[in-house]
């Protein structure tokens, strides 16, 4: 199974896309996870993302489309891949396209989790991050059992950067402008399927399920 998994910052795709790597038993590829370790790691990938990432801007599709290639390449993606993050734009959309037939691959759907702005701004202004192992909380709707401790790993709960104030707000305005005309490019090619991201979890992933054919 080849997805793409498509919505706002903050509409849950993190949570969505440990439940389809699980299902379907396929990476998770993530561009942003892939930017930010190469910001802690300090490689020259990601001094040159970190800028962009920590201005609420995209990173150039040059330096994307790369990573990304070579992340499709690898054994792991054989039996399939979940994409998150990438495409966001149209641009990513046909160089992808591009990379996947040369791949002898094709993309089976496109899941879209919409969310509301008003509860977008709520979700991302209280969302935490364990440094260690990623898993995220919400300081007011599900904080960690110890304050800026993690439940699985004990590693620092703490909110990033581009979680916070006006950068939301302009994470929110880049998606609107820039990777919202995903939608109309893949609903003519019939790949997508919208989900309402506002309901709980469980119900967004049987709602998923459904729009699979399963």
């Amino acid at each position: 199974m080849n997805l793409v998994l498509m919505g706002p910052p903050g509409a849950g795709k993190g949570t969505q896309a440990a439940f389809l790597v699980k299902q379907f038993g396929i990476p998770h590829i993530s561009t942003g996870d892939m930017f930010r370790l190469a910001m802690q790691q300090g490689t020259e990938l990601g001094l040159k993302a970190k800028g962009y990432m920590e201005a609420g801007q995209l990173v150039p599709d040059e330096v994307t489309i790369g990573i990304v290639r070579d992340r499709l390449a690898q054994p792991d993606c054989q039996k399939g891949f979940l994409l998150d993050g990438f495409p966001r734009t149209v641009v990513q959309a046909e160089a992808l396209q591009e990379l996947l037939e040369k791949l002898n691959r094709v993309i089976d759907a496109v899941i879209n989790i919409e969310v509301t702005i008003p509860n977008l701004l709520a979700r991302m202004n209280g969302r935490l991050v364990c440094r260690k192992c990623g898993t995220t909380y919400h300081a007011e709707y599900g904080p960690p059992k110890a304050a800026n401790i993690c439940d699985k790993c004990n590693g620092e709960v703490y909110q990033r950067s581009d979680d916070v104030g006006p950068t939301v707000e302009k994470r929110l305005i880049v998606y609107e402008t820039q990777t919202a005309p995903l939608i109309d490019y893949y609903q003519k090619q019939g790949l997508l399927k919208t989900i309402s991201g506002e309901q709980e979890v469980e119900s967004v992933f049987q709602d998923i399920l459904k729009s699979l054919g399963m």
